[in-house]
């Protein structure tokens, strides 16, 4: 049976650089919110050579229009990954909204193709490395793990002050979070699941982030590479995460940062 690959935010920089690597074991489904968005990105990925591609206006807020989403994939064949790019960064949108996206959104996502997962599925939530920012706390961690509880948003707004950058940090976090704790779930229907944490990576996203935040500069500044990375080298990740070569990797996260992690946390220590 034909193998599907879901990507959302499938219409992004990330997103499109996953498709040409994934497109390449089987059919590409794109979901965004933005439709017109969706048509250039398949175009640009015919161009390219990858035609077998589909596309579907979703917002990963919305239960019923991911659970049809999810359908829509069951019927161009064998969940082979979803792979969850779909998010709001710090400049995009109050706090509240971006714990909705990036938190309640993911749960949506997971709770929706869980039951399309099968051997060998494998689901790659992209977190990002402003989590390691953040330490876990018992105080949040079960909150963060289980965003579809009920007043969620009410609850973690205690925490996050509806501020968007705190609120970005939390929100990723809660990915890995998320991840670590579904991995016994989907182990149990020999399916994978991890998150990808990125650094400073060469997007349109990053670069409004960048323009807007001299943290961004501070970090790329302290990232032992002395660069960006590039959307190809995160797609590079989340291929070999998606592939028989990563078949016992689950439940943990990956960071893709240049070692800017490692750095920061090497530079706290030297001031102990």
């Amino acid at each position: 049976m034909k193998k599907v690959y879901v990507i959302t935010g499938g219409s992004g920089g990330m997103g499109k650089a996953i498709a040409r690597r994934l497109g390449k074991s089987g059919t590409v489904l794109l979901a965004d919110v933005n439709e017109e968005r969706l048509k250039l990105a398949a175009a640009e990925l015919a161009e390219g050579g990858l035609t077998d591609v589909a596309y579907r206006t979703v917002d990963i807020t919305n239960e019923n229009q991911v659970s049809k989403l999810a359908e829509a994939a069951a019927k161009l064949g064998e969940l082979g990954a979803i792979v969850h790019t779909a998010g709001l960064s710090p400049t995009m949108a109050d706090g509240r909204r971006i714990m909705e996206v990036n938190s309640v959104g993911t749960g949506l996502i997971l709770k929706a193709f869980l039951p399309l997962a099968g051997p060998g599925t494998v689901a790659v939530c992209i977190s990002s490395m402003s989590a390691y920012m953040l330490p876990r706390n018992d105080a949040y961690n079960g909150m963060l793990a289980n965003p579809l509880a009920p007043e969620f948003l009410d609850r973690i707004a205690a925490f996050t002050n509806n501020a968007s950058e705190a609120a970005y940090v939390f929100s990723k976090l809660g990915v890995i979070l998320m991840v670590e704790d579904q991995a016994w779930e989907w182990g149990r229907k020999g399916a994978r699941i991890v998150s990808v944490s990125p650094g400073t990576i060469n997007t349109p996203m990053a670069r409004q982030e960048a323009s807007q935040s001299e943290q961004m500069k501070t970090l790329l500044d302290n990232t032992p590479l002395g660069r960006e990375g590039e959307a190809d080298e995160i797609a590079s990740a989340v291929a070999f995460l998606c592939g028989d070569d990563a078949s016992y990797i689950t439940g943990t996260d990956i960071r893709v940062d240049g070692g800017t992690i490692a750095n920061v946390q090497r530079l706290a220590r030297l001031k102990l």
